[in-house]
């Protein structure tokens, strides 16, 4: 907005920037969606086994 308000930028770097910021949104989304998407296409067994995992990882101080 502050790039619109100033008028300092022209309108194809204000079109660029939104652009940009739309690009990082969706792709969060995507990367958050993904183990989702890869377990009901694969089965549930790849990532139930990635969370394990990484669940195994975060507890360092327990011994089993």
């Amino acid at each position: 907005m502050d790039m619109i308000i100033s008028g300092e930028s022209s309108p194809s770097e204000v079109s660029d920037k939104i652009k940009e910021i739309l690009y990082t949104k969706s792709a969060e989304k995507i990367d958050a969606a993904r183990p989702y998407v890869a377990s009901t296409l694969f089965g549930e067994d790849e990532v139930s086994d990635e969370i394990d995992s990484e669940e195994d990882e975060d507890q360092p101080g327990e011994e089993e």
